[in-house]
């Protein structure tokens, strides 16, 4: 099979977009993800995640970016009421609409329609997504067969800002059952879209790996497979904060023209250097996205 590229992941996303905003101008319910992943010929696990390493934006964000679009074009009609129009775009209440309306442009509905020239200038940039443009520098991306390893993984669930709190829990249990010495590897795997998730409820695994004989976890630490098959691997060299939008550049610029295709299955990290003890600018982590050849 020939490999996508750029232009066809890009066209796939403005089929997304073109649903979107069918709904939103419809006044009807939003599709749902597995509708709105076959459009663009994605499998829903990984849908989100190329959505908006492609798009530089969320559904959500596509979604409240073409209600607003969608505003503007009604406020143009100058016998059209404010309360008219925050119905017809999916806002509850006319208060609602104008606290987003307000939050957007910096000024009330009344107040841009008596703005025309301005008006037009936001209904120009509000058409399309945000450009999301290739990076200039080139990623060194491996394909490699990985084969299933053990980890012992603790589930945290938060904002990812304080995951270093929850790997410290990790190392903690760790040192108690005597096993610290033997640790081979720390590795995470997040579960959720942390733009698409309230950030109290990301969930991300941490976890480590260890030489000698397997042994048992308990209540808060459980054994956990990692790899197997095929993964892309990619180096991030920075803070362990940008992994994310690491993952999307991979993601946008990668995968694209590779051959290859997302693995329904969670992409991991392996972090190779602990932030106490190494400058914020030198980290390193391995990114592996699970793939497949087309």
């Amino acid at each position: 099979m020939k490999p996508s590229t750029r232009h066809d992941y890009l066209q796939r996303i403005d089929r997304v977009i073109a649903l979107l905003q069918s709904s939103v101008e419809q006044g009807v319910e939003l599709p749902e993800l597995s509708r709105l992943a076959a459009a663009a010929h994605l499998s829903p696990f990984h849908f989100h995640r190329i959505y908006r390493a492609l798009s530089g934006e969320t559904v959500g964000q596509t979604v409240a970016r073409l209600r607003l679009l969608r505003a503007l074009h009604l406020l143009t009609d100058p016998d059209g009421r404010v309360t008219e129009t925050a119905l017809a775009i999916g806002y509850d209440t006319p208060q609602a609409f104008a606290r987003a309306f307000r939050q957007a442009f910096d000024a009330s509905p009344s107040e841009m329609r008596g703005q025309g020239e301005r008006l037009q200038a936001e209904i120009e940039r509000l058409r399309r997504p945000p450009a999301v443009e290739a990076s200039q520098v080139a990623l060194k991306v491996e394909v490699v067969s990985v084969d299933p390893f053990r980890v012992m993984a603790m589930r945290y669930t938060g904002h990812q800002v304080d995951l270093d709190r929850a790997y410290e829990r990790l190392f903690q249990w760790a040192a108690a059952q005597g096993v610290l010495e033997r640790m081979a590897g720390i590795y995470g795997v997040p579960h959720d879209e942390v733009r698409e998730t309230p950030a109290e409820q990301c969930r991300f695994d941490c976890a480590l790996a260890f030489t000698g004989d397997a042994f048992e976890g308990d209540a808060l630490v459980w054994p956990l497979a990692l790899g197997g098959g095929t993964w892309a691997r990619c180096r991030h060299v920075g803070s362990y904060n940008a992994l994310d939008l690491a993952t999307d550049r991979f993601i946008a610029d990668w995968l694209p023209g590779s051959g290859h295709a997302l693995r329904d299955e969670l992409p991991f990290r392996h972090f190779l250097d602990d932030p106490e003890q190494t400058p914020e600018a030198v980290l390193r982590a391995d990114i592996y996205l699970p793939v497949e050849a087309c």
